[in-house]
């Protein structure tokens, strides 16, 4: 059961102030009239109108000793009468009075009140919820708010509670149905099978099932694509599972996933089995995703390698290359020195150095290798590869996202000839069509530059039709059936009947026309005026000089720190009362009760005893990755197993991040961070995290240096953490850079995000836009960027040598339907940007919303860039704000000093909790040391010490010095906790 303090039932809040008082509880004309009419006294009037105060805050008529003093207080001086004695409100209540004075308020407010109407209402909003919900809060408050919505009084919370309950295990039942019942004997009886440890085994089938792929290394690859292929073959016979919903689904599989041989066997058979099949459909598609992915990853080595290995060929031979120019060189000078052609002749004929043959075989060899043509390069390499990839190749189920088949053809007649030996093969009486080949395969794949062709080199043209797979598959012009990541995106996208209905308030909402023509009319004027300033005001930017095309922005100085900043830093250094770790979480756990988010996941397990302590200890485990046998050492009275089953069996990454949410909201409550930032800017940085190499995301990153993956964190102006990402090392980070707002769901709500050079391209821009976000990252290397103009014939007085290109408008005004549809599917949390942004990060000929969203970003980046170059204080506050993330980042760090920072999970979700519960450790950190800060500067300022805005806002709270990380550590939860006191204002 639920309680009520996770769920939105209203209720009244311990501490009012009074400005909340008077927008919430102060009558007006027509109510005090009201309220006059009806009443016989004061007792009465102030009763009658205390109901109709509450119950329209509350949506249900509380008892008297229910509501707050100061409400009481603060409604008998609003309307006018002495204070009345508590008696007489007694006795007012237990007259006639109050059904009376219920009856007339439901009447005046239009409430229905409690009946048989009312738990219909329940049941079908109920039934709605629990069709996508899991959580029995999410479903109540969902019914909460559709009462309140057909303005029915609201029941009893533990009503509620009973109805969600129920319906939900309905709904549950429901699903098992679906999906038990169709299972033949044959495959149940492999079920069970499956849940059985046979002799000579390590593990069960159901374990097996579970296991994510280790490093690509050849032979895993060969492992894994036979598990693949052995999952593809379960699942032909199995349920769909697309009728169910995907929130749902994914509690689900977290369930099944949490669950071992054992848990199974012990559960009701449906849902057992229902389980089961919902893990198979997720780790298939898993499955596919690794698949694709390790393709990606092989053909993106050969490339690489194939690069470096022209390079080396261009070093080895440089020598030769001088001698075959000293030869030409010769050569025309025996020509010229020749006066008839016989003369020539025997002046060349002397002038070679060598066999004409071997000299023409070097310019051969050589001329292969022009204009940095690697591809012969990639034979080798392909050779040893090439099993793998066409057998990855054969287990995808390729479909084309548009008419174009073409390559679909080619992959065919590839995979049907993997056994030839045959340098050249015949097209003749095939479907191949060349048309997609690019030109730079069209030599080596064909051995010809144009005309009609009839047979092609099977090495060539494989590597050709695996290269292009590659890039297809990336920019989303091919999909994988069953798939996740590499799935249609295009199915998750909302309908063009719910476009239509949504469009025009979506652009209202943003302030920008839905109508194509206005759309760009209105972004051409913005973006001219932009230029059009810039351009007046460059002969007064001091700080940028312009040569031509060549930007140079001039360094500044540092802002100077207020006089008494340092001395005010070591005083808090110095009074922050020492605390370990575990002591700030204790602490903050206190104040927040951050253990009641996480029951268990299938809802029907036994509690735990000492919740509390339980959750503690296993957030310190993973957020500080102590791992558990290390912490059962440090921490007395819990076992290794009790630390690793709580984190397998209650907590999901949506959980913490719900925990993150209650943390960052109550961190806004405090005065403190606000001196520090708005909260209406956030910058988003990723930091790496060390990992071992034996797991399929770990990947060696030039940049950071070393195996692991990305942590992608986005910081708050304010200093705290709103959303954390665990990425791989190859992945563009930019991808994920918009992800975070928009899961964002806490109280601080940025609309502009900054972040490194490496997290902007043009779709970036071109979508965040279209999403309300402003993005401005920080810029280096602006050299290589290119400036577009509003039209090809305007000219600038000062700046026209910046611009290179026009903006293509038509392509904006072609494709704005397309790309709001995708903007509205993202705000209705159908799809993730990441999700679309991975597929708009290739290049592609064939998908014309790529070009759209890039010429949409060119436009909104050059104008971002325009204000960069010509704005110094909007580069000093961006580079403040990544300053933020950087600190940030070194944060986490010292908080993770478990197993030298190397993250020991191999399996993805675990990796990905593992980061999550170090943001969740930061933050409440954060909060610590916000709500300790704050208890010290009231102390200095009381005592005369020169506490200004200056000052503090040149603080932060990633205060590291009084907190011991090491040592023995004791849980103590018997010792008293003062309050949170988020009250007090230090200026």
């Amino acid at each position: 059961m639920s309680s009520i303090h996770e769920t939105a039932y209203p209720r009244f809040k311990p501490d009012l102030t009074q400005r909340e008082l008077e927008e919430i509880y102060t009558p007006n004309e027509t109510e005090q009239r009201f309220a006059r009419r009806l009443s016989r006294s004061n007792a009465s009037r102030l009763y009658l109108m205390v109901l109709l105060k509450t119950v329209q805050r509350l949506g249900y008529f509380p008892m008297f000793a229910e509501v707050p003093e100061a409400i009481v207080t603060f409604i008998t001086k609003s309307i006018g009468v002495p204070p009345v004695p508590l008696r007489a409100m007694v006795a007012e209540e237990k007259s006639r009075s109050r059904r009376d004075f219920i009856d007339v308020i439901r009447t005046y407010l239009k409430i229905q009140p409690i009946s048989k109407e009312t738990d219909k209402a329940i049941e079908l909003a109920a039934t709605q919820a629990a069709q996508t919900k899991q959580e029995l809060a999410d479903i109540i408050n969902v019914v909460i708010e559709e009462l309140i919505r057909q303005r029915y009084e609201l029941p009893a919370f533990s009503r509620l509670n009973r109805a969600a309950f129920r319906i939900r295990n309905h709904v549950n039942e429901q699903y098992f149905h679906t999906l038990a019942d169709p299972l033949p004997s044959a495959v149940i009886n492999q079920f069970d099978a499956m849940l059985i440890l046979s002799p000579g085994q390590l593990i069960t089938g159901w374990q097996q099932i579970k296991q994510d792929p280790r490093k690509p290394t050849n032979t895993e690859v060969r492992q894994y694509l036979e598990r693949v292929k052995w999952l593809k073959s379960w699942a032909c016979g199995l349920p769909q599972v697309d009728h169910i919903p995907v929130a749902k689904r994914t509690q689900y599989v977290n369930e099944a996933r949490a669950l071992d041989a054992a848990d199974l066997k012990a559960m009701q058979q449906n849902k057992r089995y229902a389980l089961m099949v919902l893990l198979f459909h997720s780790q298939l598609s898993k499955a596919l995703d690794d698949a694709v992915d390790m393709f990606i990853r092989k053909m993106r080595k050969i490339h690489t390698g194939a690069v470096e290995q022209l390079q080396l060929y261009y070093l080895e031979h440089q020598k030769r290359t001088e001698k075959l120019v000293s030869q030409l060189r010769d050569v025309l000078e025996a020509f010229q020195e020749g006066e008839t052609d016989q003369e020539r002749g025997k002046r060349i004929a002397i002038a070679m150095h060598g066999d004409p043959e071997s000299l023409l075989a070097e310019c051969e060899e050589h001329m292969a290798y022009a204009g940095n043509n690697y591809l012969p390069f990639m034979l080798a390499p392909y050779q040893t590869q090439r099993p793998l990839l066409l057998n990855c190749l054969s287990l995808l189920d390729l479909e084309s996202t548009s008419a174009d088949v073409s390559l679909i053809e080619a992959i065919r007649f590839v995979l049907a000839n993997r056994q030839s030996h045959k340098e050249w093969l015949s097209i003749v009486g095939t479907n191949i069509n060349l048309k997609w080949l690019p030109e730079k395969w069209r030599r080596p794949v064909t051995g010809q530059k144009s005309g009609a062709v009839i047979e092609i080199n099977r090495k060539y043209f494989e590597l050709c039709v695996l290269t292009e797979a590659m890039q297809e598959l990336q920019s989303g012009d091919l999909y994988v059936s069953n798939s996740d990541q590499y799935s249609d995106y295009r199915t998750q996208l909302v309908d063009w009947d719910t476009y239509e209905a949504q469009v025009t308030e979506y652009g209202a909402m943003l302030d920008f026309p839905t109508d194509s023509k206005q759309f760009v009319s209105n972004l051409k004027k913005w973006f001219s005026d932009t230029a059009f300033r810039v351009d007046q005001g460059m002969p007064n930017n001091e700080h940028l000089d312009l040569n031509g095309n060549e930007i140079v922005l001039k360094k500044h100085g540092k802002d100077t720190k207020p006089a008494a900043l340092d001395h005010i830093d070591k005083e808090i250094t110095a009074r922050l009362p020492e605390k370990n770790i575990l002591d700030i979480l204790v602490e903050s756990e206190t104040w927040l009760d951050l253990h009641k988010q996480f029951g268990t996941l299938s809802g029907f397990e036994a509690k735990i005893d000492d919740p509390r302590k339980r959750f503690v200890t296993t957030l310190f485990c993973y957020g500080c990755n102590l791992g558990p046998t290390q912490t059962a050492r440090s921490v007395k009275g819990l076992s290794r197993k009790q630390v690793a089953w709580l984190n397998l069996h209650h907590i999901t990454e949506e959980r913490l991040e719900k925990a993150t949410v209650q943390v960052i909201n109550a961190y806004n409550k405090f005065a403190l961070p606000k001196f520090w930032g708005s909260g209406k800017s956030a910058s988003a940085d990723g930091t790496k995290w060390n990992m071992y190499e034996q797991n399929l995301l770990s990947e060696y990153h030039i940049r950071y240096g070393g195996y692991g993956g990305i942590g992608y964190y986005h910081v708050s102006d304010m200093y705290i953490a709103l959303f954390s990402h665990f990425i791989p090392c190859g992945v563009y980070e930019a991808i994920y850079i918009l992800d975070g707002l928009i899961k964002n769901e806490s109280d601080i709500q940025p609309d502009t995000l900054h972040g490194d050079t490496h997290a902007q391209s043009a779709p970036v821009f071109g979508l965040a836009y279209l999403l309300g976000i402003n993005l401005m990252p920080r810029i280096r290397q602006l050299k290589k960027l290119v400036f577009y103009k509003p039209e090809r014939g305007v000219r600038y007085e000062h700046i026209n040598g910046l611009f290179s290109e026009a903006v293509n408008w038509e392509i904006i005004e072609t494709h704005l339907p397309d790309m709001l549809r995708i903007a509205l599917s993202i705000k209705a949390g159908k799809i993730t940007p990441s999700t679309i942004l991975r597929r708009l990060g290739t290049a592609s000929r064939k998908n014309k919303l790529y070009f759209a969203f890039r010429e949409l970003g060119r436009v909104v980046r050059t104008e971002f860039l325009l204000k960069y170059i010509s704005d110094l204080d909007l580069r000093k506050t961006i580079n403040a704000a990544t300053n933020k993330s950087e600190e940030f980042n070194q944060f986490i760090k010292w908080l993770f000093f478990g197993n030298q920072g190397v993250i020991a999970e191999n399996v993805r979700h675990e990796q990905r909790k593992v980061v999550k519960y170090n943001q969740l450790v930061a933050n409440l950190a954060i909060l610590h040391n916000v709500e300790a800060m704050t208890g010290v500067l009231k102390d200095m300022q009381e005592e005369g010490l020169p506490i200004t805005e200056e000052v503090l806002a040149s603080l932060a709270p990633y205060r590291t010095e009084h907190i011991n990380r090491f040592g023995d550590y004791t849980l103590d939860f018997d010792r008293v906790v003062p309050p949170m006191n988020y009250k007090t204002k230090i200026i």
